[in-house]
């Protein structure tokens, strides 16, 4: 019994140095940019068959599914996360002593999807397991929000105008992305990705995305856009990159999406 206290002690020690130590923790910062060589995709107008005085009452609605900033090529919308440096599992997880202390205080929080004008707002949606998802109506028509998943159910929920939903349990891990629809509006569509670890981002308007006390070491870092992943079906297992604190600047990466 003393023995393993001893090591018990001496593990939670290692594990408090790790913490404190802003060497063993890093903020990677990176931008994913539309191929210099290739054109930048144009944002179509979507054809809007119905409720059309509050759906274009604010004016066309636009393409979604490829958004690239004409003035620096970043693409909006990629989901960036880490993984463990092993080519052979899928399934890897990040040990515990690689997670930041700081973790641990994180309490699920409700992630929102919001639809406020005939679009989901976020397009993309990022989410820890034990989150909740509630999907907000503030507009004056009904919404419907159908979602099927492996192992997050199956919905096919009206909200009334002014309204919202509440998924009734808390999320579970799920490897692949869930998309979620509007069956009344069929042009509204979105995604979400549920993580069972911290270390992940979505590109902003300008393509950047940050990832905060990222632990040092060597990694792999993957990049998911709706198309696919960079790099095709290897893409799964990310890219290698080492991470040093206290923070990581990355070169832009170049990624076709479709």
């Amino acid at each position: 019994m003393r023995l393993l206290s001893s090591v018990l002690c001496c593990a939670l020690i290692g594990i408090a140095a790790r913490g404190d130590d802003p060497k063993a923790w890093a903020t990677v910062k990176g931008q994913v940019v539309y191929p210099a060589d290739k054109p930048v995709p144009k944002r179509a107008a979507l054809a809007v068959t119905n409720d059309k005085p509050h759906c274009l009452s604010k004016g066309d609605i636009l393409d979604e599914s490829v958004v690239v900033n004409p003035k620096n090529r970043g693409i909006k919308n990629v989901v960036v996360w880490l993984r463990p440096d092993d080519l052979k599992d899928p399934k890897a997880k990040f040990a515990a002593g690689q997670i930041h202390p700081a973790d641990a205080k994180r309490k699920p929080v409700e992630v929102v999807i919001d639809q406020p004008c005939c679009m989901f707002v976020s397009r993309v949606t990022v989410a820890r397991v034990g989150d909740t998802v509630v999907v907000k109506n503030p507009s004056p028509v009904v919404h419907n929000f159908f979602w099927d998943s492996t192992n997050n159910g199956a919905f096919n929920a009206n909200i009334p105008a002014g309204a919202q939903w509440k998924m009734p349990a808390a999320l579970a891990a799920e490897a692949a992305p869930i998309q979620y629809k509007c069956t009344v509006h069929p042009w509204m569509t979105g995604y979400v990705r549920i993580f069972d670890h911290p270390y992940y981002a979505v590109t902003d308007d300008d393509g950047k995305f940050e990832i905060k006390d990222a632990p040092a070491g060597k990694f792999r870092i993957v990049y998911w856009h709706e198309s696919g992943l960079r790099g095709g079906k290897d893409g799964r297992f990310g890219e290698p990159v080492e991470i040093a604190g206290p923070a990581l600047q990355l070169k832009p990466v170049d990624f076709e999406v479709k």
